[in-house]
């Protein structure tokens, strides 16, 4: 049995998708990805290394939650991918449950629900955490598809990237914990 295994049979999550030089899609050029579930109807994921303009203050005051001192309001939120930019992904440590909480990998769970937020507004949430808009999301076997091309690198997650890495670092970290440096890989890596 694998290490952790989400629901329906979940054969890579836990991992990092790492975009190879050559994936030229908006989207994901240059991107690492965490995947949250992979199971045969398809495959989600939050992007780690995009942030946007928008502050949680911004996103605070958009979704009118009281602003506290303690508040964090000046961290970046980011995108987390191009599907549903309207809802919210919270990243951070295992540990503390809110209503819709799910452990994602050693060390990071995801939660979904608006309590966490309203805690982070009041200066009350986790530590470490990372705010996205949006997630990625793949339809049954596009991402097998997409891995047999050579668009991305995958490999296990770590918490440390999420959380301790400068986000511009995120991309190469993640890669050189397989021990790839990805600048020295071609462009043309991923084109048949």
């Amino acid at each position: 049995m694998s290490e952790q295994t989400g629901q329906g049979g979940d054969q890579l999550g836990s991992q990092f998708l790492i975009a190879m030089p050559a994936l030229d899609d908006p989207n994901f050029a240059q991107t690492v990805t965490l995947l949250c579930e992979h199971t045969e109807d398809g495959a989600m994921g939050i992007v780690v290394n995009r942030p946007t303009e928008v502050t949680l203050g911004d996103l605070f005051r958009h979704l009118e939650l009281e602003i506290t001192d303690g508040c964090p309001e000046d961290q970046v939120v980011f995108a987390g991918g191009p599907v549903q930019r309207e809802r919210g992904f919270v990243l951070h440590p295992e540990g503390e449950q809110w209503n819709a909480t799910t452990p994602v990998c050693e060390g990071v769970a995801l939660t979904t629900s608006r309590d966490i937020l309203a805690a982070l507004a009041r200066g009350e949430g986790p530590e470490r955490f990372l705010v996205a808009l949006g997630y990625a999301g793949w339809g049954a076997g596009q991402l097998e598809e997409e891995l047999a091309q050579n668009a991305w690198l995958s490999g296990p997650a770590e918490a440390r990237v999420i959380f301790d890495t400068d986000t511009n670092q995120r991309w190469r970290a993640a890669a050189a914990q397989l021990g790839v440096d990805i600048a020295l890989l071609s462009s043309e890596s991923g084109h048949a």
